[in-house]
């Protein structure tokens, strides 16, 4: 699903360049449930925007779903976001006006897709999350737990392939994080790829492999524990 070799990056700043990933290295196999972790400053977020497509590497290669991404215009990393990727991000942004169904057929609306078909769709997607009871509430009437729920079912919205979490817990309670990590791990069931970032090792926990990064290098690559002791000999 996902393999990069020798991917830096380097921003300009006052004091020079600044290389914020050195000759990152990842395989990612499609169907995996892969934790990004690091301080503050590792490289990690950087790595994650360049997975979504979002910022683009300085040098290396990038092959998301069999397409060398560094080859694609503007437009064809947009159409790639919005037909392979989903995201989901610790703030929710969620649109205050707009109900929960609107807010979750937004990504169609940008996709040209009719209004019956968006409404459609939203519902049978926040159902899938466990909230098509309050899909004409407002997202200020709901639960930050429920917050996030509407904003997975917006990335799942155009049936990505791959899911991308940046801290998608960092906002909740321990209740209501092990509750979104459970869902994560139902998409995960379904064959969706996920990569998530935290710095919670108890969230952590929920992949299969943990990444770590340091000084915008992967200092270690492993399973995780938890689940290498669950599985039978």
């Amino acid at each position: 699903m996902i393999r990069v070799a020798g991917l830096c990056k380097s921003y300009l700043t006052a004091a020079g360049p600044f290389p914020a990933l050195n000759g990152v290295d990842l395989v990612i196999a499609r169907g995996e449930f892969v934790a990004v972790m690091g301080p503050s400053g590792s490289g990690k977020s950087t790595f994650m925007n360049i997975l979504g497509c979002l910022d683009r590497a300085s040098s290396g290669d990038y092959i998301l779903d069999g397409r060398h991404v560094e080859h694609l215009s503007p437009d064809e990393l947009a159409a790639l976001r919005g037909r392979t990727i989903g995201f989901v991000f610790q703030g929710f942004n969620l649109l205050p006006r707009m109900s929960l169904e609107d807010n979750v057929a937004l990504p169609l609306v940008y996709a040209g897709i009719d209004v019956h078909t968006r409404r459609e769709r939203a519902r049978r997607m926040l159902s899938r999350v466990g909230l098509e009871q309050y899909a004409t509430s407002l997202p200020n009437r709901i639960s930050g737990g429920q917050q996030q729920r509407v904003a997975i079912a917006r990335a799942l919205i155009n049936e990505p392939r791959l899911i991308l979490a940046d801290e998608p817990t960092g906002n909740l309670d321990s209740h209501t994080s092990e509750e979104i990590m459970a869902l994560f791990e139902s998409l995960h069931r379904e064959g969706i790829t996920i990569v998530l970032v935290t710095h919670e090792h108890d969230v952590a926990d929920h992949a299969e492999r943990q990444v770590r990064f340091r000084d915008g290098q992967i200092v270690a690559d492993e399973p995780t524990p938890r689940r290498t002791e669950a599985r039978p000999c």
